[in-house]
């Protein structure tokens, strides 16, 4: 079925993208504004987009109820620094808590239970439980419509100890992070424990298997 992005509105080209581009990794942001209050906020619209230098990204949009910038945004705006931690399923519930519109004054983390560790080369801090956290400063804010790509350069990153499985050669043990993506509707999520190899060839290999030979 065919469905025409320039003649449905925007709302439900959203509810098909975001149906379709699935599993998403999540980002949950802590950002903190000048006077030192933190905030978290987890995103979808999420991935890695560089790796010299290395840089991260999200798309942080509009409040839902106006037009003004949500905290995490006018707090990245305002200081230029932020971490990315990522959600495993032990911390599903806490991360989906703070997706609620709390009121600025008011510290997600501590609202949650969530444990706020001091960061090395930010100064938001990183959440104490996540497996992986990003240390990020800005590297730019693109436009796109009411949208803002928000690009990090990662200074620093924490990934839990138990989790590396060769810190000399930076191998990471990455099903033991046990890592959520983001699915369709409201409350949807995808567990990274089910996964199938599908080793990469060179040219010359799948010529080789055309050719009845591999």
């Amino acid at each position: 079925m065919l469905f025409d992005f320039d003649k449905i509105p925007t709302r439900e080209a959203y509810k098909l993208m975001v149906s379709t581009v699935v599993p998403r990794p999540i980002a949950w942001v802590v950002s903190q504004d000048k006077a030192g209050v933190v905030n978290a906020a987890p995103f979808s619209f999420f991935n890695a987009f560089g790796d010299d230098p290395p840089v991260v990204g999200f798309s942080c949009g509009p409040r839902p109820d106006g037009p003004a910038a949500k905290d995490t945004l006018s707090n990245i705006e305002a200081t230029g620094q932020f971490v990315v931690c990522l959600v495993n399923e032990a911390m599903g519930e806490a991360m989906s808590a703070t997706a609620a519109d709390f009121p600025p004054e008011l510290d997600e983390l501590a609202e949650v239970g969530l444990t706020a560790v001091p960061s090395t080369r930010v100064a938001p801090p990183r959440i104490g439980e996540s497996p992986v956290a990003m240390e990020c400063e800005t590297f730019q804010i693109v436009p796109v419509g009411h949208h803002r790509l928000i690009l990090g350069r990662v200074r620093a990153l924490h990934v839990r100890d138990d989790c590396v499985s060769n810190p000399e050669k930076y191998y990471i043990d990455t099903p033991k992070l046990e890592l959520l993506g983001r699915m369709h509707g409201r409350g949807w999520y995808a567990r990274t424990t089910d996964r199938i190899d599908i080793p990469r060839v060179s040219f010359a290999q799948w010529q080789e298997r055309k050719a009845g030979k591999g």
